[in-house]
C-alpha cells in the first residue's frame, strides 16, 4: 500500500469505529475459503460489517479516536473486526457458526468491545445471551403494562362477579 492508501484506510476504519458501538476482533486465521466466505455471509446477513484489517492500521485509529487502550493489545496475529449495531448479534453469528461446523475452533474471539466495555476471548457466550435494545425495550414495556392488565383483570373479574350476584338475586326474587 501506498502511503496515500494506507491514510485513506486509517480514514475509513476510525469512521468506522466512531460509528459503530460494538466492535469485536476475532481471528479466522485457518479457517478454508467457503468457510470463511459463509461466515461473511452469515455477517453480513445479520447486518454486521466483518473485514479482514491490518492490525497497525487498526491500531493507529483507535489511537487517534482514544478510549480503545484495552482491546489495543489484542491486537496482534491474524485479526478480523466485527462492526455492529447490536451487541449480541456478532458473537451469535460466531456461536451459531461454530455449532454448525463443530470440528472448527475458528473463528476465535479475540475481544470485543461495546460502549466503552471490554471483554475478552472467553466472553463469547456472555455476549451471546445478551438481549438486544429492542428486546430490552419490549421488557421494559412489558413491565410497566403489567400492573396496568392486572388492574384492569381485576375490574374485570370484580364487574362480572357483581353482575353475576345481580342476576342470581334477581332470579331468586323473580
Amino acid at each position: 500500500m501506498t502511503k496515500d492508501q494506507k491514510t485513506a484506510a486509517v480514514e475509513e476504519i476510525t469512521d468506522r469505529l466512531s460509528h459503530a458501538s460494538t466492535i469485536y476482533l476475532t481471528n479466522v486465521s485457518g479457517l478454508t475459503v467457503a468457510q470463511a466466505n459463509d461466515l461473511r455471509a452469515r455477517f453480513r446477513a445479520s447486518g454486521v460489517e466483518f473485514r479482514v484489517l491490518k492490525n497497525t492500521l487498526v491500531r493507529l485509529a483507535m489511537q487517534r479516536i482514544g478510549g480503545f487502550d484495552e482491546i489495543i493489545a489484542d491486537l496482534s496475529g491474524p485479526t478480523a473486526v466485527a462492526f455492529a449495531g447490536e451487541p449480541a448479534t456478532p458473537a451469535r453469528v460466531i456461536k451459531n457458526f461454530l455449532k454448525d461446523h463443530a470440528a472448527l475452533q475458528l473463528p476465535q474471539l479475540k475481544a470485543a468491545y461495546i460502549d466503552g466495555a471490554v471483554y475478552g476471548s472467553d466472553a463469547l457466550d456472555v455476549l451471546a445471551s445478551l438481549k438486544s435494545k429492542n428486546e430490552l425495550l419490549g421488557d421494559v414495556i412489558g413491565l410497566l403494562l403489567s400492573p396496568l392488565s392486572n388492574v384492569v383483570a381485576a375490574l374485570e373479574a370484580q364487574g362480572s362477579n357483581l353482575v353475576g350476584a345481580l342476576k342470581t338475586i334477581s332470579e331468586r326474587e323473580g
